[in-house]
């Protein structure tokens, strides 16, 4: 790949340790891994590709940890505009029945693009609904076509309505089948070494849309490979309720009894947890990827992240489906997620440096990973890079370029080098024609829905 320079940004965050933030600073990129970070004068003064960041404030890429991509195709759809989420579900369902191989990778082309053009850089979806030939193998070509770093989480539902099930049964698998397939994915796909770009997770759906027996064959799957383990928990009420109604737990408890806490797990959402509970996650190092606009949206609660976060439970942000938020901006989220803390009385709550860590380094242990996340020598080459002399930064990147990213109106990335590759420059996308793939994932939305 050769080498990389990007120099004279105005500043440089590299979210370690020491949280270090450098004037004029820059990198030096050798293939795909960050070989020097520093001042620009401290810097080889060429390479094979060199950057002018001048005017750029320089951030670790951004790591979404929980997402649906799929539901691009059903944002704002009218009859679950004003849903709870079990109602929004069952709503849903057999418009998503109808999807093909087609519509999933165009919609994750699109909602991949919205996160790159936001700033993400890594990105782990949850794909649990397969109809008509649909594989998670339509993700993840969608993925490797636009060069992002992916987490692709191999989903399912086993537990329909006739099964005491949320879903119908006409969108569940065997078990036999998930299993088989789930093993497939991790032995086409999965990439372990450092810098990996491919990274499969072995993830049923939730406790109201699988069996308890599939909970632990999937755990035992994954760890006999070796891979992450992903699932909804703790996300309303009624999951709670269910729980209780069906296995006699609240929802923690109903993990902890099938094998399923530990640094290789990490839960959706989180939102009705107790002190107890997030005393046992962070004793086992259990995650947590924090969605706090789907949780408004759908009116599902606000996850107690300042408890989580005092506890030592590693905590990830995400966007969460398309549907549920109607919007993929992770940069959007992070500021969300500092206003929600603060919204309950503490104006501290979660500062905009925290909110920034959790969008980083937060993900990137979440997800298992300690080669991304900051910007410093020996990480991948990941980076992205906003425009400080916007409008909407006007006022606040004066002050502190870094807060002005989270206080002030969201803005898009000028930026963006994945794996030392640059995808996004000058605020443009370069692995995808935009208005082509937009026509085209809006005709699909348009089928999907008129069918219904």
């Amino acid at each position: 790949m050769g080498t990389l320079l990007i120099k004279n940004a105005t500043v440089l965050v590299t979210m370690d340790d020491a949280h270090r933030r450098i004037a004029d600073g820059g990198l030096f990129v050798r293939d795909n891994v960050i070989e020097a970070v520093g001042p620009t004068d401290t810097l080889p003064a060429t390479a094979d590709r060199v950057i002018n960041a001048q005017g750029l404030l320089l951030l670790p890429g951004l790591v979404n940890t929980h997402h649906h991509l799929y539901q691009t195709l059903t944002r704002a759809v009218p009859a679950v505009q004003d849903a709870v989420l079990f109602t929004w579900l069952k709503t849903l369902y057999p418009i998503w029945a109808r999807m093909d191989s087609e519509a999933v990778y165009v919609s994750a082309k699109l909602g991949l693009a919205e996160l790159l053009l936001s700033g993400a850089t890594t990105v782990s979806d949850h794909l649990y609904i397969y109809p008509n030939g649909v594989t998670l193998d339509d993700e993840i070509r969608a993925a490797q076509e636009l060069g992002v770093r992916f987490h692709p989480c191999r989903g399912s539902m086993s537990r329909g309505e006739s099964q005491g099930g949320l879903p119908p049964d006409r969108v569940v698998e065997q078990e036999d089948a998930i299993l088989r397939d789930t093993q497939r994915v991790i032995e086409a796909y999965h990439e372990p070494e450092p810098y990996g770009m491919v990274r499969i997770v072995v993830a049923p759906c939730s406790p109201f849309s699988v069996t308890e027996d599939l909970m632990r064959e999937s755990a035992a799957l994954a760890r006999s490979y070796g891979v992450h383990l992903h699932t909804h928990l703790a996300e309303t009420a009624d999951e709670e309720d269910f729980c209780k109604a069906t296995a006699g737990k609240r929802p923690v408890a109903y993990a902890e009894s099938l094998g399923w806490l530990g640094d290789d797990v990490w839960f959706a959402h989180g939102v009705h947890i107790n002190a107890e509970e997030i005393a046992l996650m962070a004793q086992t190092h259990t995650g947590v990827a924090h969605c706090p606009s789907s949780n408004m949206r759908l009116a599902s609660g606000i996850a107690p992240v300042r408890a989580y976060l005092d506890a030592g439970v590693p905590v990830g942000l995400a966007v969460d489906g398309s549907a549920s938020n109607d919007s993929s901006h992770l940069l959007a989220e992070a500021r969300i997620a500092l206003l929600l803390q603060r919204v309950q009385g503490n104006p501290a709550g979660l500062t905009a440096e925290e909110a920034l860590w959790i969008a980083t380094r937060g993900g990137a242990e979440v997800l298992g990973r300690n080669d991304i996340g900051q910007l410093t020598p020996g990480k991948a080459a990941d980076c992205i890079g906003m425009r400080l002399d916007t409008v909407g930064y006007a006022g606040g990147a004066v002050h502190d370029p870094l807060a002005a990213t989270v206080f002030c109106e969201p803005q898009g990335v000028a930026l963006s080098i994945i794996n030392g590759q640059v995808v996004v420059a000058e605020g443009q996308l370069l692995t995808a024609d935009l208005p082509s793939l937009v026509e085209k994932h809006n005709a699909i939305a348009r089928r999907l829905v008129q069918q219904s």
